[in-house]
Formats: structure tokens, sequence, C-alpha cells
């Protein structure tokens, strides 16, 4: 090596070396991406696909700018191998600021269907009302769909954001069934706000998951025989409908999850439809879980364990998890994976409680 190439080697290596430690410092104080637990993890009305192709669950819920670093109206999704330890979420639809809607973003559920990932969440706008009825007030609050050809987004709306059901009806919580004949359905609530018993209805899609034809009464809150009931007069309050989704067990029975208001808090219950068919009739069976507890879904994971996600408390709500049975005619909880979840004191209901 002569004099004038080792001299601009040593050159090169102070060079390097000077960079080298304003780059480690600031690696080392940038924030590490560590792994998520449930309870560091802020979220209402979860929804969970078990992705088979990559063997990662995917966790949707309304944003949290304080967990994106992203403040618009959206959905953001968490990411996990093992249902215990969750990767910072990141945004996977975004409502366009030129929406008729301004809040929301609740109850994602995200399903597979004809080849594309379908997007359904709740939004509202206070500010747009709705004509009055029975004294009530009540005002713009749809469900609305988008889509993508990716799990993890980005989700556009469709029909340029128009409401699945006809905007005139306060709709929240919209779930896709999909009937033994491979006909789509969207169940929702039909809002307390409107109505006052709040129900829970069903609206027929085509192949495109557009309305087909007009919604069906299945059930009233105050079917149910643990409901709180509210004053009929009193039209600032109502019997409330939340969360349904639809379930086939193993020996054909149709349940359906649903949530409402015990004296004590929110509650996770459930009916059963006598028919085997959406049109029902629906009979409330015992609650699976009480203890301002609700809004769950059931999934399996990846070694075929029937289990059900809620949110528990309803404020500031973090996410809960249950290894389920399936007994043929009906659910039930087995117990909390308090060592997926961190809860130290499960609350759930038997049978007849």
């Amino acid at each position: 090596m002569t004099i004038l190439a080792a001299a601009l080697r040593g050159a090169l290596v102070a060079a390097l070396a000077s960079v080298a430690v304003p780059l480690a410092t600031a690696a080392a104080s940038r924030a590490p991406d560590a792994p998520l637990l449930l309870p560091d993890m802020p979220l209402h009305d979860p929804w969970i696909v078990a992705d088979r192709a990559t063997r990662t669950y995917w966790l949707f819920t309304r944003n949290e700018k304080q967990l994106t670093g992203d403040g618009r109206l959206g959905i953001m999704a968490y990411r996990s191998r093992d249902l215990k330890h969750w990767q910072r979420p990141v945004m996977v639809f975004t409502l366009p600021a030129d929406s008729w809607a301004n809040d929301g973003a609740w109850a994602p559920e995200v399903h597979r269907w004809k080849g594309r990932w379908y997007l359904f969440s709740t939004f509202y706008n206070d500010a747009l009302k709705l004509p009055k009825e029975n004294g009530r007030a009540p005002v713009r609050r749809s469900t609305l769909l988008a889509s993508s050809a990716m799990l993890g987004g980005p989700y556009r709306l469709e029909r340029g954001g128009a409401p699945i059901v006809d905007a005139a009806r306060m709709t929240l919580d919209g779930s896709l069934y999909v009937d033994p004949k491979g006909k789509p359905w969207l169940v929702y609530a039909h809002e307390w706000v409107q109505v006052g018993d709040g129900t829970i209805e069903a609206v027929p899609l085509d192949d495109t998951l557009a309305a087909a034809g007009p919604p069906r009464l299945l059930f009233r809150a105050s079917a149910a025989p643990w409901v709180k009931r509210a004053d009929p007069a009193d039209v600032k309050g109502g019997n409330v409908t939340d969360g349904p989704e639809l379930f086939r067990t193993r020996t054909g029975r149709l349940l359906m999850l649903w949530s409402s208001y015990d004296r004590r808090g929110y509650v996770q219950s459930l009916a059963r439809s006598t028919s085997g068919t959406i049109a029902g009739p629906w009979e409330q069976l015992p609650p699976l879980v009480r203890g301002d507890s609700g809004h769950g879904m059931l999934f399996r994971t990846f070694e075929g364990r029937l289990t059900m996600v809620l949110h528990r408390p309803f404020e500031k709500a973090r996410g809960k998890l249950y290894a389920m049975r399936d007994l043929g005619d009906t659910i039930a909880v087995e117990r909390e994976l308090t060592e997926l979840d961190g809860e130290t004191r499960p609350v759930m209901t038997a049978a007849g409680d």
C-alpha cells in the first residue's frame, strides 16, 4: 500500500467513525417497537382475522392517535403470531375528508368475499339530523363498506361511501353473514336512539354486498329477560342492542352473539334461531360474560381452538380472550385465557346465572 493510499484509508476510517457515533446514539434514543401486550392496547369492538397464509392474527379496531401517530378518523390493526405479543398498529383505512360522516369508526369487521377483503364499519355525524320520531331526535349513523385486495389494506370506500342500509335508518355494528345457500346478509343493530327499544335486523345483500331487499326484524332488546329496561316515556333513554355476530355450531345450530346492558353494566349475550335460519324465531340464552364486558366475536386459532375476543370494561376498554366450547346446541365459556390477556380476576357467568 502506498503512503497516499494509507493516508486516504486512515482519513476514511476516521470519517466513518465520526458518523457512526451519532448514528448509534440516534438508534439508542429511538423508542423501540417492543411487542405490546393486551393490557397495553386500547381497543373497542375487537375483530380478529386469523390469516393462515402468513400465520398472523390481525386485530382490527378504531384508530387511536397515541398508537399510530395518525390523527385521522379510521381503522387500525394490531398484528400477532401468538395472540400475546402484538406489533404496534398500522392504519388500514382512513375515512375521506369529504365524507358525510365526521366521527365513529366503530365495530370494524373484515371478511373475505369473492376474492377481496371487505371492511364494514359504523360512522356518524351528529349535525346531520334525521326526522324526529315519537319525540326522539335521531342523527345520521350508518355502517359503510370498504374493500381491498390485501388483508392489511389500504381499504377504499365502496359506492362512494353510501350507507349499506337506507341512510334514514340508524344502523350500527353491521355484520356479514353468509347463509348455507351462499347468500350474504347484513345483520345490524337498529339504534335505540331512533326506535327506543333497540332491535337486531337483517338485510339481504347481492353479490356486490349492496342491499337487495327490505330490512327484516329479528328481535328486540326487550326480548332478553336480563336487559335493563328504560322507561318507554323517556325519549333520552332506551334498550340497547350492540355487536351482532352469527355463528353456526358443529351440529348446525345458528347462534348470535350480541350485547346490551343489565343493571350492573355491559353484557356479552347469546341468542339462538329455533328454525336454524336467519329468519328465526330467535330465543334468548343465558349471557356468556357479564362484568361490563361485551361486543365479542368468535374465531379459530391456528391450532383449531374456538376462541372469543371481547372488550372490557366499556370505558377505556381492553381486549379479553376466552377459550370456548362448541356444545352443539350452544356455546359456553371454558375459561379466560389469562396467560394471554393478563387478567387476574376473570369474570364469567355459568349457564342459568
